[in-house]
C-alpha cells in the first residue's frame, strides 16, 4: 500500500473555505481519476504558526504505478487548480510513502 500525502498550511481567514473546497472539489477530481482506493484528511495539531493551521491530505493507492500515472497526467491540472484558486494564502509539500 502507498500513501500520497499532500501536507497544506492555509491561512486561518479561508481555512473553512479551503476545508470546503477539498471537500467538495479537489478530493472528488483526485478520487474521480480511478487511482486511489481511499482518502482522510486530518489537521496537524502542533502548529504554533497563529496565522495559518496545517492539514495532512492523504490519498492510498495500491500500486506505485497509479500513483505515478498521477503525477504525470492529473496531478499538474489539480495542483494549477489549487494554486489558482488559493494563489498567496497557502503552502504545500507532497510526500510518498510505502507501508513496509
Amino acid at each position: 500500500m502507498l500513501l500520497y500525502n499532500e501536507t497544506v498550511g492555509i491561512d486561518k481567514e479561508i481555512e473553512q473555505e479551503w476545508l470546503e473546497w477539498m471537500r467538495e472539489v479537489g478530493v472528488p477530481k483526485t478520487m474521480n481519476t480511478g487511482l486511489f482506493l481511499s482518502w482522510k484528511i486530518y489537521k496537524v495539531l502542533h502548529d504554533d504558526n497563529e496565522g495559518s493551521v496545517s492539514y495532512s491530505v492523504q490519498y492510498f493507492a495500491e500500486r506505485i504505478e497509479h500513483v505515478t500515472l498521477f503525477f504525470d497526467k492529473f496531478a499538474p491540472t489539480l495542483m494549477e487548480e489549487h494554486r489558482a484558486r488559493f494563489q498567496d494564502r497557502h503552502v504545500a509539500f507532497r510526500t510518498l510513502l510505502e507501508e513496509v
